[in-house]
Parts: structure tokens; C-alpha cells; sequence
């Protein structure tokens, strides 16, 4: 068995879930998250990524892709209903995005839990070398650092969060909190995406465990844990060549004559969640069709909302009262040929993506909480015009960098409104001013920035960290 020097644990492995008869399987790069963060810094440091590989039943022998080492992790279906569906998704999913669904708790889920991430820290424990580094992703994971540091004291741990870390009045309703916690401080550095998480999770460590903390360390028994803010980022170069491809501008110039060749056209993408605030946007932009501040003729509003957790029973009953709107509002706004929304539902490759983000005058990113939000920061890489608007969410982590977005609160509809008038009737000149100085900001701090800051946080090795390229 081949082992490896640098070790991603993450719920999912990043490929399709089918592979073809000659064994050939591709990453599965989906709008922002995990995949999109880590492939490029992957690709140039050749690692192992263990994970699931989206079936039930024995794990399958996977060929490697681009160098990388796919290790596949068995999940049976109980444990896709109990771990998955159940605990990460229906407990902790809620609790970390404010509870904007009530979240559910079930002792077989906890059971489930502990279960599942127990094998995955066997697999890690399994694959990784002596004194490797291990990047354990997500809080679908968050017992692994612990009980891989039980099974293999010699590693380097590091654990990421993607996903926004709560207030303790939120997290403290967890019945199994302080286990959660224990399983983090497992790991030498817990990195999150904003400097208020980790505050949150250094106050909770003093509440719940009684340890000394500040927002930077955290002394456990004989061992220091470092915690600190490290917002991901995206391959900013690869973006941009990506849009600025001869066969992606022709692709953009047809979708926009596709559309009808409006004056404008709003593009929102976003996974069917309901903390992406699809529901909010759908009503501000049906007031301002009402009162006829925009008007189908002019102006097309590109709803992306790709399935997501589908079998998980409020994601069905977000699907149906979405696609319910969208029917309410082309029927009654739109006309024949000329739909107010054009709604899909399909996941789009990157070059589609790259074509959907050059015809999008303004990009509507609105959710209700997340933790960093990519797909905003796709789009300012992709505007290789420095033309554009981009509309964003004070509650995504992506507001904290890009704040020369026009920033609106999505619970706020008036506001909402304004925001998105405001971005459509933005003065040239100051629109490309803001989107230059966003540009410029991504680049300076791209996925190679992110990952070097992270691992020489984590002390790794300046073998690995010279594979990584040079600073941005």
C-alpha cells in the first residue's frame, strides 16, 4: 500500500459518483465548496484524499487522478441516513448556520456519528505515513483529530471548519458538545473561516471543557492546539484564463442571445439549501418586478440551484415551495418566450460556469449565513473586464475580503430591493472601480495563499510547502 506524506480527510471523495468501464473517474468540481478550494493545491502536491465515494456497500478500488490518491472509506445506508443525513445535516448543519431550521436530535444519530468517523480515522491511520501531515475537512468529521491522534500520536494533525462556527448560546443546545469539542482539540490547529469563529470556539472550550484559552491557543493537558482564521480561497489565475478562453466568450455571447439579449441579466448560483436565502431573493425580485422597477423586457434574473441533499425531508420542501415561486412569478410576469426567471436545476461544468459568470452584469449571492461563500469569489475572478456587479451578503464570510460589493442583509427585503437596484444602476466607472479592487484583492490572497498560510501554521514541512508555488 502506497502511503503519503500529505493526508486530506474529507466526508466526500472529490470525484463522480460514476466511473467509467475503463476505470476512468474525473474530479467533481461542483459551484464553490471543498473541491473547488483544494484541487489546485492538490495537483501540485501529489497527497492522498480519503474519503467516501458516494455509494453503499464495500469501497471501491479507485485509480488515481492527476497524482492524487483516492482512498474510498464504506458507507452503509445506515449510516448515509444516521451519519449524513441525520446528525451532520439535520443537527449540526442548522445549529452552525443560526438555526434557520430548527435542528433535530437523535441518540442513533450521535451512535452513527461516532461510528463513522471512527472509520475514517482507521483509513487515515491506515494510509498515512510516519510523521505525515493530515487535514481533516469539515463538520462531518469533527471527532477524527482526536481519535486519529489515539491511533497514530505520531502526525500532524490539522482540522479545517468550512462552515461558520456558532455563538456558544447556539452550540451549547448540542447535547453532545463537549465530545465535539474534545474531538477538535484533537487536532494542532483548528482553522476557521472568520475571526469570530474562533472566538466562539475558544469561549466554549473555557465553558464546556474548563480549559485555558484565548482566540489564538488553547492549552490541553501537555500540548498547545493553535486556532485562528484562515479564509479559503479560490485558484484566481485558473478563473481567469478559464473566462477569458476563446470557446467561453463565444459560449457567453450565445447564452446571452439565449436569454433574448436583455439590457441585464442577474445570475444567482447556489446549491438547494435553505441557508443560501434562494427563498428572499426570489421575493425582492418579484416586488421589484411589481412595482415595475425591473421589467422582463429588459432585464433576466438566471436562478442556478443545484439538488442538494435531496433524500433529507426540509430540502424536499424547500424544492418544492422554490420551484412553486418561480412558476408563481413567470406566470405572472412573464411572457411568451419571455420568462421573468430561467430556473435550473443541473450542475454545470467549469467552462459553462466560467461563460454563465462573463454574461451575468450582476451577481446575486445572497445567503442567510455561510462560511465563505466561492462562487463570489469565482465571479470577481472570472470579470477579467473588471466590469460587473457583484451583490453579497453581510452574512457570507466572502463579505469580510470583498467589501467593495454592494453588501445587503437578506433578511432585510427593502434592503435587499435597494441592494440589488443599486447594483444594477451602478455608475460604470464606480462599479468597475469596486470589481478592480476585488480583482486585486484575490489575487494577492488565492487558494496557494490560504494553503501556505495554513501549513506553515501548522509547522509542515518546507518540502511540501515549496511544492505549493511561491507566495501570491
Amino acid at each position: 500500500m502506497r502511503q503519503s506524506s500529505l493526508v486530506v480527510v474529507a466526508n466526500r471523495l472529490p470525484i463522480d459518483d460514476s466511473v467509467a468501464p475503463d476505470g476512468a473517474c474525473e474530479w467533481r468540481r461542483s459551484p464553490g465548496g471543498l473541491v473547488s478550494a483544494l484541487h489546485p493545491l492538490l495537483r501540485q502536491a501529489p497527497a492522498t484524499w480519503v474519503g467516501w465515494a458516494g455509494g453503499t456497500g464495500p469501497a471501491p478500488a479507485l485509480p488515481d487522478i492527476d497524482g492524487v490518491r483516492m482512498y474510498s472509506v464504506p458507507l452503509t445506508s445506515d449510516d448515509l441516513r444516521d451519519h449524513y443525513e441525520g446528525f451532520a445535516n439535520a443537527t449540526l448543519w442548522p445549529i452552525y448556520h443560526d438555526a434557520v431550521e430548527q435542528p433535530q436530535h437523535h441518540r442513533r444519530w450521535w451512535d452513527a456519528y461516532q461510528r463513522v468517523n471512527r472509520r475514517f480515522a482507521e483509513a487515515t491511520a491506515q494510509v498515512a505515513e510516519t510523521g505525515a501531515v493530515v487535514w481533516v475537512q469539515d463538520y462531518h468529521l469533527q471527532l477524527v483529530p482526536e481519535l486519529l491522534r489515539t491511533l497514530r500520536p505520531d502526525l500532524r494533525i490539522g482540522f479545517f471548519l468550512h462552515v461558520p462556527f456558532p455563538p456558544p448560546e447556539l452550540f451549547m443546545q448540542l447535547p453532545r458538545r463537549a465530545e465535539l469539542l474534545r474531538g477538535m482539540l484533537g487536532a494542532d490547529l483548528v482553522g476557521f473561516q472568520r475571526a469570530q469563529a474562533a472566538h466562539n470556539f475558544a469561549q466554549l472550550v473555557t465553558k464546556v471543557l474548563g480549559l485555558p484559552a484565548t482566540d489564538r491557543r488553547i492549552a490541553v493537558d501537555d500540548r498547545m492546539v493553535r486556532i485562528g482564521a484562515f479564509p479559503v480561497s479560490i485558484d484566481t489565475t485558473e478563473m481567469a484564463a478559464l473566462a477569458g478562453r476563446t470557446d467561453v466568450v463565444e459560449r457567453a455571447r450565445r447564452l446571452r442571445r439565449d436569454l433574448g439579449s436583455p439590457d441585464q441579466v442577474i445570475l444567482s448560483v447556489d446549491r438547494m439549501d435553505y441557508t443560501k436565502g434562494i427563498e428572499q431573493r426570489l421575493k425582492a425580485y418579484s416586488e421589484l418586478l411589481a412595482h415595475g422597477h425591473v421589467k422582463v423586457r429588459d432585464t433576466v434574473l438566471v436562478q442556478v440551484a443545484v439538488p442538494s441533499r435531496e433524500r433529507v425531508g426540509q430540502y424536499q420542501i424547500l424544492r418544492d415551495r422554490v420551484e412553486r415561486e418561480v412558476g408563481r412569478i413567470n406566470g405572472e410576469f412573464g411572457r411568451v418566450g419571455e420568462p421573468a426567471i430561467h430556473y435550473l436545476t443541473q450542475p454545470f461544468d467549469r467552462a459553462e460556469l466560467a461563460a454563465l459568470y462573463r454574461v451575468a452584469d450582476v451577481m446575486a449571492v445572497t445567503p442567510l449565513r455561510d462560511g465563505m461563500n466561492l462562487v463570489a469569489k469565482e465571479y470577481v475572478a472570472a470579470r477579467v473586464d473588471d466590469t460587473g456587479a457583484l451583490l453579497l451578503s453581510e452574512f457570507a464570510g466572502s463579505a469580510a475580503e470583498l467589501q467593495q460589493a454592494y453588501l445587503v442583509n437578506p433578511h432585510d427585503l427593502e434592503g435587499l430591493k435597494q441592494g440589488l437596484l443599486s447594483a444594477l444602476r451602478a455608475d460604470p466607472a464606480d462599479a468597475r472601480a469596486r470589481m478592480r479592487a476585488m480583482r486585486e484583492h484575490l489575487h494577492q490572497h488565492d487558494i496557494r495563499a490560504w494553503a501556505r498560510s495554513y501549513l506553515s501554521t501548522l509547522d509542515q514541512s518546507d518540502s511540501l510547502l515549496t511544492r505549493l508555488g511561491p507566495d501570491s
